[in-house]
């Protein structure tokens, strides 16, 4: 029985935790046999880094996924857009993203940051270390999470 309700706790725990990770710098803590948790909210928006509204949520059975991407120092991703919503945590390093406008935004480590959504843009590693980001999308199955566009040269 013991067994039984603190998983039952822990299932709760996360939950709560995971709900605080997803939503702008708000901390709070909840006390544990071990001593503290704390639980910061990174971010809360309804619009991505360049300031554009997310769109609304596909309509179908959702498919969530999560990637972990490294970037060498120095290392360019070309040209892209997502099709789907989707955010993440760079969690080393500090990645340059750059809208086709020229827009840009520098993501540095432990902040989150929501793409842009059918917008073309590429990212660059211009750092001396590599960058770890992790990305969650919202997708569904078969669809793509980035439309690749080789055909725009990155300079």
């Amino acid at each position: 029985m013991k067994k039984i309700r603190a998983t039952l706790a822990l299932g709760i725990f996360m939950a709560v935790g995971t709900t605080g990770m997803m939503t702008s710098c708000k901390t709070t803590s909840a006390g544990t046999t071990q001593g503290k948790v704390v639980n910061t909210e990174l971010i809360r928006t309804s619009q991505s880094w360049d300031g554009v509204e997310l769109p609304d949520y596909l309509q179908g059975k959702p498919e969530l996924v999560a990637v972990k991407y490294v970037f060498p120092a120095g290392q360019k991703l070309g040209w892209h857009h997502h099709p789907v919503m989707n955010y993440g945590v760079l969690v080393e390093g500090e990645l340059t993203i750059i809208g086709q406008d020229g827009k840009e935004k520098v993501v540095h480590e432990g902040e989150a940051v929501v793409e842009m959504v059918n917008t073309i843009h590429h990212g660059e590693n211009r750092g001396k270390k590599p960058v770890v980001l992790y990305m969650f999308y919202l997708a569904q199955k078969g669809m793509p999470l980035a439309v690749q566009h080789p055909e725009i040269p990155l300079k």
